[in-house]
Order: structure tokens, then sequence, then C-alpha cells
């Protein structure tokens, strides 16, 4: 059975994908029609399904084609806005994303995305423009993800960003993933459960 220690998440590394654009919202990172899967399962293959394709079906240039094993996404303005769909991180994430850096993200989006355990850390827009000048012109370039310590590391060189004080706690307590969370304090459900009169017919009352 999974501990909170196995939840923690300090840091996140690896290649990155910079995907430019204010306002992408989570229509385009997964087509609505792709929401009648009954599991998350094959979520990643939809990920941006149609904005990385022309009109004929065939790859375009967009940015995840470009950089296929991006694990750190960084993107722009109010990123992941729109509908409220959770497939949107699901997909991202199936598709190989850690953690994200962006200028900001739509509130119910970064939720989600916390519930995945994938960080969501935010800077200003001068630092986001520089971080992904640097893996445009290196696409092999590591970055580093500091949860911890809300920075993140470009090759070389460090930069401040900042995550959200109850993201920053969930991640860095493993707390992120509720539902593995109350599994793990079962006993302890169903003891509460057994002492609540109206799951018990009343019987106490």
């Amino acid at each position: 059975m999974s501990t909170a220690k196995d939840k923690v998440v300090t840091h996140v590394s690896g290649s990155a994908v910079p995907v430019r654009g204010n306002d992408i919202d989570t229509d385009q990172i997964i087509p609505a029609r792709f929401m009648k899967e009954v599991t998350f399962d094959n979520m990643g293959e939809y990920a941006f399904y149609d904005a990385r394709r022309d009109d004929d079906g065939n790859l375009n240039d967009h940015a995840i084609n470009h950089y296929p094993n991006g694990e750190i996404m960084v993107v722009n303005q109010n990123f992941g806005c729109g509908s409220s769909r959770e497939h949107a991180p699901q997909a991202l994430m199936r598709w190989g994303i850690d953690g994200l850096i962006g200028e900001s993200f739509a509130e119910i989006f970064a939720g989600n995305c916390q519930a995945l355990g994938i960080p969501t850390a935010t800077a200003d827009h001068d630092t986001i423009e520089w971080i992904m000048e640097q893996v445009e012109a290196d696409p092999a370039l590591e970055l580093t993800l500091d949860v911890e310590d809300e920075t993140v590391t470009v090759g070389d060189e460090t930069v401040d960003v900042t995550v959200s004080d109850a993201q920053r706690e969930a991640l860095l307590q493993g707390v992120w993933d509720t539902t593995a969370l109350m599994k793990s304090y079962m006993d302890e459900v169903e003891q509460t459960a057994n002492s609540v009169p109206y799951l018990n017919g009343f019987s106490e009352c």
C-alpha cells in the first residue's frame, strides 16, 4: 500500500517542450470528442490532437511534434482555461509531462494537475520567455523544477519561480493524491463510517 512518503514530489527533471500562446484552453489540450473514453489510459495519444495536425490530418509544426520527449512543458498566460475537464492534465501526464512552468494557469486546471502530482510553477513573462528561448536553442537541454526551493535550473542557470503554498505543501508532504491518502487510512475511514448513524440505519439513535 502506498504511503505519503511514496507520494512526495520534491522536484521534476527532464527535457522541455515550449508551447507558445496565451489562453490555451482545455479543448485544445484534449478535444471534447475524446472524452468518451471509459478510462484515461489512452489520453496521451490525444494530447493537442487537433492543434498538432493540419487540415489533412498530417502532423504540423506544433511544439510537441518537435519536442516529442519533453517532460516539462513551458507555457504562457492562462494555460488550461475553459472547461474544468480533468482529461486535460491526464492527457499531458500520459503523454509524458511531469511538470509545467508558465506565466499563469487556470485555477481548476492547476488543481487538477496537483491531484496528479504535477507541479505548476509560475514566473514572470521575461523569465518564461528566456526559458523558452534556451530550450528552442538547445532542445536537449535539461530542466529541473525544484518544488521545495521554488527554482528552475536551465542548464547551468537557475531562476526563481513560484509554487502556490497549497500546492507546495501538498506535493512536499505527499498528500496530493487524496484517493490514495484515503485508502491508506481505510481502517479509520471504516471506523468512522461504522459510528455514523445514517450509515447504520440509525440503530443508535
